[in-house]
């Protein structure tokens, strides 16, 4: 039935929506020109960083304004970016055709190579970036020309050649007079009609603007007789086709006022029919997708009924819902990425922390349920104990055992006034006891756990500050034949390996690396972040110090003097820890055995924590998609099940997201793209 309605409904309105609407962005790459200078490692991470806080600025003035000038950083670093939609194209159109444009801009961010500008051209938009001021430049050395690869196939190929250069210089006269903008077609005799399209850039002058334009008619005859040329130079853009590409609202309506009557009363009508069909359609669209889940739900909570009555994880939402004061603002701990945190008191006295899950589990009520019983069988010193759920109100509730100290977050980044500093021994214990419990996921319990998330807001503290690491959460089981799985990529920017960041390979190491960025936290007491205005990025700092053999200069100054060198020596396991290679990263368990063992030596790390196609055999190719961003996840295959952390899916788009919003906790950084 949903299937017949979503049919019936796009056939209806692409049939009379069709020929009534002109809807394309016109995001069709034209061109992407990257240019290259040398550049020195520290001076392309604060120009990486320029550039994207560019790119942030864009969105919000070309919506208001339809193109945008924007200048971040300074010396050296400094960036100029400027963008603009071409002036036909209605505000969506130009929304979505420089949201395109944005994002793929980035295939010339100099993550790898000296790449300090880049110009990408699309049919309706225009994007470039570079490192000196180009704002009025008209030309330049990088300007191309771009033709069709068919013929027009006319035998008056002359008369062709004519009526384009006549259009293009037509365009060329007319655009600097009209706010640097024109479009045209010209169609003499027994031609194809040719269209064309000229425009100057927002910040070219009238005088720059025709000078552009000059050059490019010279240059765009070297298309013809193709079908189709175009002209992208610094100033300017300058198209001819066979096909109508442009907009053009200003033409008069044939048949004057009468035909225009007659068009309002057919539109008028077609609209009218069309949101009467569309409110009948969506009705019964969303009632008949209301009775079948409510159909479904009743027959999953039939089956399981006898499980739940039975299991002592099975608590009553009633319940939990006065042990929390009714979800008080009072009794709330804190927020994360799958749900609110409450503290509660059941009825036997027992204090415990309710999530409240953003999500309803109830149409995958079994697989929910299962998994709970499989996760609160794990049972660890520093790992948080699930207590039980509930499934059976309006939200599905998971309840674990309370920790009274909240999070490591609140000791090393908090404004807690009621804290003191952690001591050597304390940061030792919590670095200890935090590999202990990844070591017990990975490698110890019958069930092998990738945590993916490891920050210290996930690391909570008790009366006595052990570590317990929490939000390991609900766990997806694989057969033992499955090598991996397609998920989308969960974790916080900062924290998450180059390898699961870029490409999604998810396996044990990704914990390692999360893991070896809290050391080194913990240990400087500093924040790993990066494209932030202070730009403080607690990895390159760690490791050009080691190189220099000054490690000692960046352990937090709080940390007595006479455990430096434990301390140094812990970094130096932190840094073992991020390396870009996983297959250069300690497994946890080797960790431990260093941390335990005072005698063990460990090994110096020789490759820094900055993905390069010459330390990790990584290439940085973004692509774009319209998806939730899924990517395939690897999974080592081993004689257990294997596991992985879901407590809910958590949709980072890593690159608009290297181009949108950067997660406060640690920005995608050069450094390993700790995004």
């Amino acid at each position: 039935m949903n299937q017949l309605i979503f049919f019936f409904f796009f056939f209806f309105f692409f049939f009379l929506f069709g020929k009534l609407c002109l809807c394309d962005p016109r995001a069709t790459e034209a061109a992407l020109v990257c240019t290259n200078t040398t550049a020195s490692i520290t001076a392309r991470e604060s120009f990486v960083a320029n550039f994207l806080a560019v790119m942030d600025s864009f969105t919000p003035l070309i919506v208001r304004q339809r193109y945008a000038a924007v200048v971040k950083g300074s010396g050296d670093t400094k960036v100029y970016g400027f963008g603009e939609c071409m002036k036909d194209l209605d505000q969506g159109d130009c929304n979505i055709c420089f949201a395109q444009c944005k994002a793929q801009i980035m295939r010339c961010l100099p993550f790898q190579i000296g790449t300090r500008g880049g110009r990408l051209f699309y049919d309706g938009c225009y994007l470039r970036y570079d490192d000196y001021n180009f704002f009025d430049e008209s030309l330049s050395e990088t300007d191309r020309t771009v033709c069709a690869t068919k013929d027009v196939g006319l035998s008056n190929e002359t008369g062709f050649r004519a009526n384009v250069m006549q259009l293009v210089r037509n365009l060329t006269l007319e655009a600097p007079k009209n706010d640097g903008f024109f479009v045209g077609s010209m169609g003499k005799g027994n031609n194809v009609s040719v269209y064309g399209l000229a425009q100057c850039w927002e910040l070219v002058n009238a005088s720059a603007c025709e000078d552009c334009l000059v050059n490019a008619v010279s240059r765009i005859s070297s298309c013809l007789p193709k079908e189709e040329g175009r002209v992208l130079n610094a100033g300017c853009y300058l198209r001819y086709s066979t096909n109508k590409f442009y907009y053009n609202s200003t033409a008069p309506p044939v048949g004057g006022n009468r035909a225009r009557r007659k068009l309002a009363i057919i539109l008028a009508t077609t609209f009218s029919t069309m949101a009467l069909v569309l409110i009948i359609a969506t009705a019964i669209f969303f009632v008949n997708k209301k009775l079948v889940k409510k159909r479904q739900e009743s027959k999953q909570l039939g089956a399981l009924s006898p499980l739940l009555n039975k299991s002592k994880l099975n608590l009553s939402y009633e319940s939990l819902e006065k042990a929390t004061n009714y979800f008080s603002d009072t009794n709330k701990l804190g927020q994360g990425g799958s749900g609110s945190v409450y503290k509660g008191t059941l009825p036997n006295g027992k204090v415990v922390a309710i999530k409240r899950l953003f999500f309803n589990t109830r149409q995958w009520v079994d697989q929910f349920f299962n998994e709970v019983n499989l996760i609160s069988g794990i049972n660890h010193k520093n790992l948080v104990k699930l207590l039980g759920c509930s499934i059976t109100g309006p939200e599905s509730l998971l309840v674990y055992e309370f920790v009274s100290n909240q999070s490591l977050h609140d000791y090393l980044f908090g404004f807690r006034k009621d804290v003191e500093p952690l001591r050597w021994e304390e940061r030792y214990k919590i670095v200890l006891g935090t590999a202990e419990g990844l070591a017990y996921l990975h490698e110890e319990s019958k069930l092998r756990i990738i945590h993916r998330d490891i920050k210290p807001g996930n690391i909570l503290l008790d009366e006595d500050l052990t570590p317990k690491i929490a939000d390991f959460g609900l766990v997806r089981l694989f057969p033992e034949d499955k090598t991996h799985i397609s998920t989308a990529i969960a974790g916080t920017l900062g924290y998450m390996a180059p390898e699961y960041a870029v490409r999604g390979m998810l396996t044990q190491k990704a914990d390692v690396y999360s893991f070896g960025v809290l050391v080194i936290e913990i240990t400087c007491g500093k924040r790993n972040k990066c494209f932030s205005p202070d730009m403080v990025c607690i990895l390159h700092m760690v490791w050009n110090q080691y190189e220099a053999d000054k490690l000692g200069e960046v352990v937090d100054p709080v940390i007595e003097h006479n455990f430096r060198e434990e301390a140094c020596r812990l970094l130096q396991i932190g840094l073992l820890c991020v390396q870009a290679s996983t297959e250069l990263r300690p497994s946890m368990s080797t960790i431990v055995q260093m941390l335990t063992d005072d005698t063990c030596e460990i090994p110096c790390p020789t490759q820094p924590p900055f993905l390069s196609p010459s330390s990790s055999g990584f290439s940085l190719n973004i692509t774009t998609s319209t998806s939730n961003y899924e990517t395939e996840s690897y999974i080592q295959s081993s004689g257990r099940n294997t596991m992985q952390s879901r407590m809910v899916p958590r949709w980072t788009a890593f690159i608009e997201n290297v181009s949108d919003k950067l997660h406060e906790d640690g920005l995608l950084c050069v450094s390993g793209i700790t995004g």
